[in-house]
């Protein structure tokens, strides 16, 4: 047990990147947390972090031994979630993602903390594609499906995209018509994060490269920049419903737009699937949609 509490100290400091904050979400003193990964380095051989007055950074072989931590911790915690199954409520930490557009979704994992209290949940929110097993994420919601022979997947629903600009920009530029007057507007591009590929709005008759006013790679910069009047942005709906009720926001070309985003839940696949997830993918494939 002294190796895995090790183990979790590291983890907790390589991703806070910090042993003060480190030692604060332990409820012990930086010089503590700095002295168990001594001995941890120590025992290993090997130095895990860089160390200045001002940073701790991972090495790359702390970068290895990280993802390592990661997996084996996780695994200890299902083990004990298993175990735990028979004694009671679902409990225990619980590791999910989801992605930009996932703000939406808060509302609807307040009411899923409320029903399980006992589950505390630990969020990552980004568009970054994350690595379910490798990185100890006990499940991700993410729009497509993703083919990951390691992981089970249920369908949770769907949204369209729709393209809006404010009512100010469109007073200034025009209203756009048929698709090939994107080429005369400035348009607000999203940037995936995993390929650095631009978003390229898939309708058939519009050119690539469209005329870029801003570029982000999440959702809440293109939604901002549109309701400021600095152009175009292809959006989920569910993302500006209170800008289009409140007239921020108004939609264009709705009649050229079809494409729906589809979201799934995804999860490691097991025989024994631990209690904490089973009851968050059977809440959120029946509770999320419609927002």
């Amino acid at each position: 047990m002294d190796n895995l509490s090790a183990l979790n100290v590291f983890v907790r400091v390589g991703e806070a990147s910090s042993f003060t904050e480190a030692g604060k979400q332990l409820g012990v003193s930086a010089s503590a947390v700095s002295k168990s990964i001594g001995r941890l380095e120590a025992r290993l051989g090997v130095r895990l972090f860089h160390r200045s007055t001002r940073t701790v950074s991972l090495t790359p072989e702390g970068l290895l031994f990280l993802e390592r931590c990661r997996h084996i911790l996780a695994q200890v915690e299902s083990a004990e979630a298993e175990l735990l199954q028979a004694q009671g409520a679902p409990r225990g930490r619980l590791r999910i993602s989801v992605p930009s557009v996932g703000a939406m979704f808060m509302s609807r994992l307040a009411h899923f903390k409320r029903l399980y209290r006992e589950i505390a949940l630990d969020i990552d929110c980004s568009d970054r594609f994350v690595d379910v097993i490798e990185e100890g994420f006990d499940a991700v919601i993410r729009t497509g499906q993703l083919a990951d022979s390691r992981l089970a997947a249920r369908r949770i629903g769907a949204c369209r995209r729709i393209v809006v600009a404010s009512p100010d920009y469109l007073q200034r530029a025009g209203v756009p018509r048929k698709r090939l007057d994107l080429l005369k507007h400035d348009c607000i591009l999203y940037r995936y994060p995993q390929t650095g590929k631009l978003d390229m709005w898939p309708w058939d008759g519009v050119p690539q490269g469209l005329p870029a006013s801003a570029i982000a790679n999440t959702l809440e910069p293109q939604v901002c920049l549109a309701e400021q009047g600095a152009g175009l942005a292809y959006v989920p709906d569910i993302a500006v419903r209170q800008q289009l009720r409140a007239g921020r926001l108004v939609t264009v070309l709705d009649k050229h737009v079809t494409q729906e985003l589809e979201f799934y839940v995804l999860w490691p696949s097991s025989r024994h699937l631990p209690s904490k997830i089973r009851v968050f993918v059977d809440f959120i494939a029946t509770q999320l949609f419609p927002l």
